[in-house]
């Protein structure tokens, strides 16, 4: 070996010594990660129901990872902004965000180009189906009757609200009119800013019912003002046991909801995507987050990175398809 060679190979042993001593892995950086604070961006507002489950869920990645994780909310542009700012942070497993369902709304409505597509999926890990919510001294006591009465109405006789033109709900309610064969048109929607003044609305008489999640209907459904009268899910929700589905009520078999997951900026390194993975399936089974989301009434769903692609991907098409049976789709 030259001189040369021997102090090429005496320097490289060092170094690698070196870093061995100080913990350090070269080729496996990823294994350490995190090493310093976490920021996850939220898309909505403080207070909100997407805030509350990323704080949760932030406040046990701290525990899970002994890095503070940071909520940062990044509002504006019906969700463009936060989305955004998730998806065009650097793939380096230390800027990562909640992302919802209007993901799958928003490039419809032409607001952005961004789709799920974006995003490295991680978990979902929350899913809200909407209810179908009457007046308390309602006459409709089951979801048939409703169903019956509006197919038997004039377009626009029934009136009914929880969100904004396009929003969330609005578009259960056209999916749910779809799936028995009406028209969008066939109900009237009343756009509000949200589902409590839609819920208080409804408990004055503005109009016949509402698409709201059971969670966002409860506290006038406990004051005795309102009833739910089914769920738009797969099967009935744990913390409302009572209410049946549309397939168990009235034999139409539509799912939709509103939901919320979390991802990286599209490139995350899959070493690490796997160990955030991991550990937001160990706090989605922890009795923190459990009885954390079970107090406020939201709905506990898991699917892993693939399993919400997926997920996502399915709630893309039908969103879409939605918004362009309700004429609100620009793309």
């Amino acid at each position: 070996m030259s001189k040369i060679s021997r102090r090429t190979f005496a320097a490289s042993s060092a170094a690698v010594a070196a870093s061995a001593a100080f913990g350090f892995k070269p080729a496996l950086a990823d294994d350490a990660y995190p090493t310093r604070p976490i920021q996850l961006i939220c898309p909505w507002g403080a207070g909100g129901g997407t805030d509350a489950t990323a704080r949760i869920v932030g406040v046990l990645l701290e525990k899970e990872f002994g890095q503070p994780v940071n909520v940062v909310n990044r509002t504006g542009g019906s969700g463009v902004v936060g989305h955004s700012a998730i998806s065009t942070a650097a793939p380096d497993g230390y800027t990562l965000g909640i992302i919802t369902v209007e993901i799958a709304m928003m490039h419809w409505a032409g607001l952005t180009q961004l789709t799920p597509k974006d995003f490295t999926p991680l978990a979902l890990m929350n899913e809200d189906p909407p209810g179908i919510q009457v007046k308390a001294d309602s006459a409709y006591k089951t979801v048939k009757d409703l169903a019956d009465a509006i197919k038997a109405s004039a377009p626009g006789k029934f009136k009914a609200s929880g969100t904004g033109q396009g929003g969330i709900w609005h578009l259960a309610l056209v999916g749910w009119l779809k799936a028995m064969g009406l028209p969008p048109n066939q109900v009237a929607w009343v756009p509000s800013n949200g589902a409590a003044p839609a819920m208080q609305d409804l408990a004055a008489g503005g109009i016949d019912f509402t698409t709201c999640s059971i969670p966002e209907a409860r506290a006038m459904i406990d004051a005795g003002k309102a009833r739910s009268l089914a769920i738009m899910a797969p099967k009935r929700a744990a913390t409302f046991p009572d209410v049946p589905t549309l397939k168990e009520a009235m034999a139409v078999d539509y799912t939709t909801g509103a939901w919320r997951g979390f991802a990286g900026p599209k490139g995350l390194p899959q070493p690490i995507a796997t160990k955030l993975t991991a550990s937001l399936k160990k706090i989605f089974e922890s009795k923190e987050y459990n009885e954390f989301m079970s107090s406020r009434g939201f709905g506990v769903v898991w699917n892993d990175a693939s399993g919400y692609a997926a997920f996502m991907d399915k709630s893309d098409a039908q969103m879409g398809e939605a918004m362009k049976a309700a004429g609100i789709a620009k793309t």
